[in-house]
């Protein structure tokens, strides 16, 4: 009997201490979590580092995401730890005081900033809502053609709108890739050279604020030459300022000298009440090959909204030279970034010091609407130079004729100009895949005199009043999805520099015949859409003035005979 009181004894006695060591033992729990990024996309390999906040405490655990962004631990002591994940690309984030209880697993879902997304969120603004028919401000930023206004017509902006759908965005461009064969514009070292050439631009999305979009291109034939382009584009959230930075370098020749530029384009727009709105911005630009120049170049305008179907608008603005047809086609912000490589103003060669041209435009224009899809503007414009361009070809000993070594076009300073003019157009919307535009101007332009053979060609260039009529029309054929626009411009009598070029970019017209294709091409090889492409610019080769006098013999025109063609693949 003695002898099991005291087995019961024992087994009493052990009971006790196993339960009080387990009551002083602290306890264990699991921490689990998944990294994202700021769309919800499980992050694959971020680091994870839980550390004991307990500063007797030295418990660090390093841990890496799975495939679907998840981590866990194993064990941890009970009580509060910090979290912190590191990942390339990202900001580190952290997570603090975060609790482990005893026997049960701990929740946590980390999101990851980038810098563009904190950027996004310091400018996003509340939603502002607009009018059906508000007027739309288009800055085309090639240099070839600057700020005009579009209707809205009620349609959707593809780069700008903010409840576009989840497949929308899905399927949205994110690159393409351009192979080509010619110049948009050619004549000119600041253009793209007239050779075959690849271009490339990629656009990454950034938040609700907008786009970054980058850009190059580079042709090798006859010389390197090169182009690299920076825009941001704002979408309807961010409604912050466009802006781009555009480098250029040519090699012009084996043993010539080296083009060098640089363009700084800014714009924006304000509201004043709800009558008025103001657009604004400037370009800078500075130029050199060898000596160098600069120029800053602002513009505005100013809309006044007098009735629904009434507007009046003040412009002030450097003048375009010439419309790109790129910017036609459905717009894009791939599209705006290739147009953009070739944004540079024309440069001239006087007196042994590169020049750019430098021609200034101020205009009132009423516009009234005609219908849904319909308007017609009448303008009253004044043209100014110091520097008027003209193209032409031929060879001659004098340097003052800037000759383009990727072409057989020169480059000339045709003086100053001073002139005023008068412009009446009519736009017509059909549907989505049909419009047109008709319009009339007089307005000043170079024209030639009598040339002596002592006399300087410069000297023989005055200004002349004329008459044009143009018109443009642009559609997409059903079934096929061919892309056409063309245009013709008449002028009433000989001239060698552009008639109102700022109506050329806004209505797109080009002197003389113009047209350009775009034809989808089968799938070839991977996903994406193919396309054929094709500009010919002066189809039949009209407004060449021919010219004898001191400098020889030469060719002068407003416009070249031109094609570009190629491919180009969207992905």
């Amino acid at each position: 009997m003695a002898r099991r009181n005291g087995s019961l004894g024992w087994a009493i006695l052990f009971t006790l201490i196993v339960t009080a060591t387990a009551h002083a033992a602290p306890g264990y729990g699991k921490l689990s979590g998944v990294v994202v990024d700021p769309s919800g996309t499980p992050q694959m390999g971020a680091t994870v580092w839980v550390l004991a906040e307990d500063a007797a405490s030295s418990i660090t655990n390093q841990l890496l995401t799975n495939q679907r962004g998840v981590f866990s631990t194993e064990r941890l002591a009970s009580g509060f730890y910090s979290v912190r994940v590191t990942l390339a690309g990202f900001l580190p984030s952290i997570e603090r005081h975060v609790r482990v209880n005893p026997n049960l697993t701990t929740l946590l879902k980390i999101e990851l900033d980038s810098v563009f997304t904190s950027f996004d969120r310091l400018r996003r603004r509340p939603e502002h809502k607009t009018d059906a028919d508000e007027w739309k401000w288009v800055l085309r930023t090639s240099a070839a053609t600057r700020s005009v206004l579009q209707w809205l017509d009620g349609e959707a902006d593809p780069e700008q709108q903010p409840q576009a759908s989840e497949g929308a965005r899905k399927h949205r461009p994110r690159g393409r890739v351009e192979l080509t064969s010619g110049a948009r514009r050619p004549g000119s070292v600041a253009n793209l050279a007239d050779s075959p050439a690849t271009a490339f631009s990629y656009d990454q999305r950034i938040g609700q604020a907008g786009s970054l979009v980058l850009a190059g291109q580079m042709s090798y034939e006859r010389s390197a030459a090169g182009s690299l382009a920076a825009l941001w584009l704002p979408s309807r959230e961010g409604r912050g300022p466009e802006i781009s930075v555009l480098m250029r370098q040519a090699k012009l020749g084996p043993a010539g000298p080296t083009f060098r530029a640089l363009r700084v384009q800014h714009a924006d727009q304000l509201a004043l009440g709800d009558r008025f709105k103001l657009h604004y911005g400037a370009e800078y630009v500075l130029v050199g090959l060898g000596p160098a120049t600069s120029s800053l170049r602002p513009r505005s305008e100013l809309d006044i909204r007098i009735s629904p179907d009434w507007r009046v608008s003040a412009i002030i603005s450097a003048c375009p030279s010439s419309p790109t047809y790129d910017d036609l086609i459905l717009p894009s912000a791939l599209q705006t970034a290739l147009v953009e490589l070739d944004a540079l103003p024309t440069v001239l060669w006087r007196n042994g010091h590169p020049l750019l041209e430098d021609s200034w435009h101020e205009e009132l224009a009423l516009e009234r609407r005609v219908g849904p899809h319909g308007a017609v503007q009448g303008a009253a414009f004044h043209d100014s130079a110091r520097h008027l361009a003209v193209f032409g070809r031929g060879t001659t000993s004098n340097p003052d004729f800037f000759q383009d070594f990727f072409s057989e076009a020169f480059l000339y300073d045709g003086g100053a100009s001073n002139s005023w003019g008068t412009r009446v157009a009519y736009r017509q919307k059909f549907s989505d895949d049909l419009e047109m535009a008709a319009v009339y101007a007089w307005a000043g332009a170079l024209a030639l005199e009598e040339v002596a053979a002592s006399v300087d060609l410069r000297d023989a260039l005055q200004t002349r009043y004329r008459h044009s009529l143009a018109a443009h029309i642009s559609g997409r054929m059903p079934k096929v999805g061919t892309w056409v626009a063309a245009s013709y411009k008449w002028v009433s009598g000989p001239v060698v520099s552009r008639l109102d070029s700022f109506g050329e970019a806004a209505y797109q017209l080009d002197p003389h015949l113009s047209l350009s294709v775009r034809q989808p091409l089968p799938k070839a090889l991977m996903n994406g859409k193919w396309e054929a492409l094709a500009d010919f610019h002066n189809l039949l080769a009209q407004g060449y003035v021919p010219a004898n006098g001191r400098d020889g013999r030469v060719l002068l025109v407003p416009a070249f005979r031109s094609f570009r063609g190629g491919v180009s693949f969207q992905f």
